[in-house]
């Protein structure tokens, strides 16, 4: 299977941390306007999911979602987690340690598509 989403040692680390404070995590990649489309990390089960979003995978542990409209335009592309300083302006939890997650991202070959693991429902990740 090719994973849809992916996360780099640096932001691993930067999940562990956070995770050490909070507990279980989770992300969901903001379609954003304001500070555009940034990867948000919450409290695991903080952010109220539904069927308008789908789960796409899990990053150090962490469920990764996205709302269904975006992941019809991200769907052919490869996610990856990483993190850089700055201050973001969003509400994630690694905005008060001078940090923000960020994604980068590429397309994915004709032969990852036909690797790529289904998506669950919002709904369905708990």
């Amino acid at each position: 299977m090719t994973p849809r989403v992916k996360i780099t040692p640096e932001a691993t680390a930067v999940v562990e941390k956070l995770r050490d404070e909070h507990g279980p995590l989770m992300f969901h990649q903001s379609g954003g306007c304001c500070d555009g489309s940034a990867p948000m990390c919450f409290p695991n089960g903080e952010l109220m999911l539904d069927d308008n979003d789908v789960w796409i995978g899990d990053v150090a542990g962490c469920p990764f979602l996205m709302s269904k409209d975006q992941f019809e335009y991200w769907q052919h592309t490869q996610l990856t987690v990483d993190v850089t300083k700055g201050r973001g302006a969003s509400f994630s939890l690694e905005i008060p340690l001078g940090l923000r997650f960020l994604i980068r991202s590429r397309l994915f070959s004709d032969e990852e598509i036909g690797q790529l693991p289904p998506v669950k429902p919002g709904s369905a990740v708990a």
